[in-house]
């Protein structure tokens, strides 16, 4: 039985939808663990009150057809997410409208109106050994990790296991931002969430993936093709291949390998794999997380180079001054309250800014970019 498995779907339509479920996951074993009475959670990817056509969002005709597939099958569906924001029914609702995810109840579906967050404890995570979560999952005998195929500012990649970030309740996220501040150390939260959750399977909308400025306000980017595994990190590594990104400029993959949920040398094949599925030309967001600047001298010295480079390289969060509106919220939205409006623009104090770039995920205009300082660039060439 395969880990992973890639198949074409070139549109959003119903019947093409269903019949590349069904194809990618039959490699995986299908759905036979689906019984009659099961009560299935799809955890989609609802970032914000976002049209479908602007790719942030998972799809909603594919959660339409995952849905009545389960259903055919005698499975209980709710599907749900926490987005940036409020975690309240006025709030999720408004992303449930823009987003269209409410046709999976045309099909037998449901969405989530269980507004309840509680405590995990999870005593052998790498990062994270208690959170706040969104207690609808506990309801669940399986969760399925739908999620949208994206470059991010912070993690680079956006799939299956960043998508898992949508357990945490939207008004908390921030205060996880400035709890794990590090991008590696937010990975090791990322891969814990998935450690603890332990999604039955996991499916990566790439019919229209996002590029650039993700993953928000990136541009529309048609790769046609859906993939699916069962290990969210051997998933993301094929992800990465798909955009043509170095597995070692995303923090929850290089985490996973150092970590040991990942083996170094891992490539795994993923069943219906062709190099034409490799978009490399793909607007990446590429940061550089896997250098041990400090090993390359001893003690002191090699702490404080370091220490150094690692600052030098880091890619930061920038206003484009010509698309940014003056709205403020980038301000509002900062855990590190770096960001202050002067003459209806955003300041950043780079001195407090923790490079979580909630400001750039969130900004309504896209008006806040990643900006890769000129020695990263050089240095990625």
């Amino acid at each position: 039985m395969a880990d992973v498995s890639i198949v074409r779907c070139e549109k959003y339509d119903m019947e093409a939808a269903e019949a590349a479920l069904l194809q990618v996951l039959e490699p995986l074993g299908g759905l036979d663990w689906v019984k009659s009475g099961m009560r299935v959670a799809i955890k989609a990817n609802l970032v914000s009150s976002l049209k479908p056509e602007a790719a942030a969002t998972t799809h909603p005709v594919l959660l339409c057809a995952l849905t009545k597939l389960l259903v055919q099958r005698g499975a209980q569906v709710v599907v749900g997410d926490s987005p940036g924001g409020l975690y309240t029914p006025a709030y999720v609702n408004r992303v449930y409208a823009a987003t269209g995810v409410g046709a999976v109840e045309e099909f037998g579906g449901r969405l989530n109106r269980n507004f309840e967050q509680k405590t995990a404890h999870f005593p052998e995570a790498i990062a994270a050994k208690t959170f706040q979560y969104t207690a609808y999952l506990d309801e669940a005998d399986a969760i399925i990790n739908f999620c949208k195929l994206k470059s991010h500012g912070m993690m680079s990649l956006s799939a299956a296991v960043k998508n898992m970030f949508g357990t945490v309740p939207g008004t908390v996220k921030p205060e996880y931002h400035f709890r794990f501040p590090d991008p590696m150390d937010f990975a090791g939260m990322l891969l814990d969430l998935n450690r603890y959750f332990k999604p039955k399977l996991c499916i990566v909308d790439a019919v229209v993936a996002m590029e650039g400025n993700g993953p928000t306000a990136g541009k529309p980017r048609p790769l046609g093709a859906i993939l699916a595994g069962t290990d969210p990190g051997k998933l993301d590594l094929v992800c990465a291949r798909v955009i043509g990104l170095d597995p070692q400029r995303v923090p929850t993959l290089v985490k996973a390998m150092a970590c040991g949920l990942l083996l170094q040398t891992e490539e795994p094949e993923a069943a219906g794999w062709s190099e034409d599925f490799v978009a490399a030309d793909f607007d990446r967001i590429e940061n550089c997380v896997s250098t041990q600047f400090d090993a390359q001298l001893p003690g002191v010295l090699g702490k404080i180079f370091g220490g150094v480079a690692k600052g030098a390289l880091a890619s930061v969060p920038a206003v484009r001054a010509r698309e940014c509106v003056g709205c403020g919220q980038c301000a509002g939205i900062c855990p590190a309250h770096a960001i202050g409006m002067k003459n209806r623009l955003p300041h950043i104090d780079r001195s407090v800014c923790i490079r979580c770039f909630c400001c750039q995920e969130f900004c309504p205009k896209g008006a806040m970019k990643v900006r890769r300082p000129l020695p990263a660039k050089i240095l990625n060439r």
